[in-house]
């Protein structure tokens, strides 16, 4: 059971709303790092503190979405500082105390590239949505919270549920890489020599490899806690060949695998072939895969169980 005292914290007086909700007051849309950013922060931890709450489980992360050909992925999503460069620590089910937890609050109201919830199981949860809306809630009605939410200029107006709250029944993906799925990965390496594995570890970032009967056990232990595993046919060392039918006014991810054996990817579309062409001319394999979810039919689709066998990852 989700929280039942939620309440939406915001810097909008509610005085300044029309007959349909929004508001139309002068306060900015965005935060102005300083006192009233300050003042969510606060906020936050009253309510964490009333709820007996000093850390926080990560869940369903994200980060900045698809890297453009010629553009440079985005560094740091506001994390920097609390995670390294790799995102290491930074996955579903990871858990951070309370100071760490503002810190990605205030990440998220700067709109800097990540996001995710922040939940104490059906204790307490924190959710932040566009224009600096963010919502609590806690398994108890926290008044003194929500007086020393008032105190610090902001304003607490309770509701029945966060609107981001998660739908705890609903998964895209719900097979398990348990050791049937390692049994069945394991076929594909024997019959296709190699097959590409796709290691999403928070959603908007993937790693990639390149799976042989020889490596896949050490690929296996370094993979991040609960990624989202898809298994593709392999890379084609044919690289002309994958840029010659590269579809026509349609984007496609492009994987490629560099002479040093790093695999990197990035979105492309026709007005980009040209320059593609010439970035991948000394890759050593390649592949383009549809981004149309109808189209997208890899080998195999699971999601890494914790340690217990249990599927958690809400992917």
């Amino acid at each position: 059971m989700p929280p039942s005292y939620v309440h939406r914290i915001t810097k909008y007086d509610p005085a300044d709303r029309d007959e349909r909700g929004c508001y139309t007051g002068a306060e900015d849309a965005v935060s102005d790092h300083g006192p009233v950013e300050a003042a969510y922060l606060a906020a936050i931890a009253a309510f964490a503190e009333a709820s007996g709450i000093d850390r926080l489980e990560i869940r369903e992360p994200s980060v900045t979405g698809f890297v453009h050909l010629g553009v440079e992925a985005p560094v740091g999503h506001g994390l920097n500082g609390l995670f390294p460069p790799d995102l290491t620590g930074f996955h579903d089910g990871a858990e951070v105390s309370l100071p760490v937890a503002l810190e990605l609050v205030r990440a998220m109201l700067r709109d800097q590239g990540a996001w995710c919830r922040l939940e104490a199981e059906d204790v307490f949860t924190v959710h932040v949505g566009w224009d600096q809306y963010t919502y609590v809630g806690s398994h108890r009605p926290c008044p003194e919270a929500v007086a020393r939410t008032r105190e610090l200029g902001l304003f607490p107006e309770p509701l029945t549920a966060s609107p981001y709250a998660a739908e705890r029944e609903e998964r895209e993906v719900t097979e398990p890489a348990d050791e049937d799925f390692w049994a069945r990965v394991r076929t594909e390496p024997a019959s296709r020599q190699t097959v590409l594995l796709e290691e999403a570890y928070v959603l908007n970032a993937a790693r990639w490899h390149r799976l042989t009967p020889e490596n896949l056990d050490a690929v296996r232990a370094g993979l991040g806690p609960r990624a989202l595993l898809t298994v593709w046919p392999d890379l084609t060392p044919d690289v002309g060949a994958v840029l010659a039918a590269l579809p026509e006014a349609d984007s496609v991810e492009f994987v490629r695998e560099a002479q040093d054996g790093t695999i990197s990817h990035a979105i492309v579309d026709d007005t980009e072939y040209q320059q593609l062409a010439a970035l991948v001319a000394d890759a050593r394999a390649a592949c383009a895969l549809t981004l149309s979810l109808d189209e997208r039919h890899p080998l195999l689709h699971a999601v890494l169980p914790d340690s217990d066998g249990v599927l958690r990852a809400r992917w």
